[in-house]
């Protein structure tokens, strides 16, 4: 006897889903809050949350706090993907190299970044320099590790195929080893999304006068709850653009994928 197999789900329907269970879990927030089953002073309500970002976003309070954490954030991404694009190049290609600094990336990828925060702002200030190199050491070896992995993932029948045509270098970078290196690289990008904005906000948590993180860490201080959730939530709203953003542009670039290899978000 024949078995179906799963049933698909549309993407009207996750979306659905995700609205239902979203709109749950708020609702069950604020029945707790307003019953007295949670304290509201430790976990603050979503009417009251939403609120407080309606009041920052009307006086324009929250855009200048927003404006730095982004400028910082979408820099050090940039240029942390850039090097991490190009050094995985480039160990790829020369594998003598990738074998002598192996160690030494190994090594620098398992310190916590994290800790060394605050000898960024000993070395380079308080100012926009010290979050950038904050997050570029962070993004860089992601992108790193899945640009080297990808490169060397390649299909050699094809490399191969390639260079017997009369491919030069330039042409093999551009229309072979890139090509199939797109995959590995966009998904690293989605993994590094997060870790940058963790490096700003942490950067400005530790040390500065505006930005998401400084202002999280002013609500701490004031012991506001709402606050603090509040700053946490336009930080997701703001990964979850430049994620769409990301998702938008692996789609551009990576057409000729089957759509089911290119996913949909």
């Amino acid at each position: 006897m024949a078995t179906s197999g799963p049933t698909k789900i549309s993407w009207a329907e996750i979306r659905l889903w995700r609205a239902v269970l979203l709109g749950a879990f708020l609702l069950l927030w604020e029945v707790a809050t307003r019953r007295g089953w949670v304290d509201p002073f430790f976990v603050s309500q979503p009417t009251v949350l939403a609120a407080q970002i309606f009041d920052w976003i009307r006086t324009g309070f929250i855009l200048r706090h927003l404006f730095v954490t982004m400028q910082e954030t979408i820099i050090g991404f940039l240029l942390g993907t850039l090097l991490g694009v190009a050094v995985g190049f480039t160990f790829a290609h020369w594998p003598t190299l990738a074998h002598i600094f192996d160690p030494l990336m190994v090594a620098l990828n398992a310190m916590p970044r994290v800790v060394l925060a605050p000898l960024f702002i000993l070395w380079f200030g308080l100012g926009l320099t010290s979050k950038v190199v904050m997050v570029i050491s962070l993004v860089f070896f992601v992108v790193f590790f899945s640009t080297y992995t990808g490169i060397r993932e390649v299909d050699r029948d094809l490399v191969s195929n390639a260079r017997i045509l009369g491919a030069t270098p330039g042409h093999m970078i551009r229309h072979v080893l890139l090509p199939s290196a797109l995959t590995w690289i966009f998904s690293s990008l989605r993994t590094s999304v997060g870790f940058a904005l963790i490096g700003a906000v942490v950067g400005e948590y530790l040390g500065s006068a505006a930005g998401l993180g400084h202002l999280i860490q002013q609500a701490e201080g004031n012991l506001d709850t709402t606050g603090v959730f509040a700053g946490m939530v336009i930080l997701a709203v703001f990964v979850l653009a430049i994620d769409w953003l990301v998702t938008l542009a692996e789609r551009r670039l990576l057409v000729w994928r089957p759509p089911s290899a290119a996913g949909q978000g």
